[in-house]
């Protein structure tokens, strides 16, 4: 799961960056994280949360 959604992350992020490049979208990614960084730890600590624990042995 944790190598999926570093995948998705980094998708996303491209995917962000090149519409912004093309004009596509007009959004600051500054703003996007001043406003939205709160949610970032959230998500890190579900994806902790519901990653299994590999036990050793």
């Amino acid at each position: 799961m944790r190598g999926n959604l570093a995948a998705i992350v980094l998708m996303l992020a491209g995917s962000f960056m090149l519409l912004t490049n093309l004009g596509l979208i007009d959004i600051s990614l500054r703003e996007l994280l001043r406003t939205w960084w709160p949610i970032i730890l959230i998500a890190v600590g579900i994806g902790l949360f519901l990653t299994p624990e590999r036990h050793k042995k």
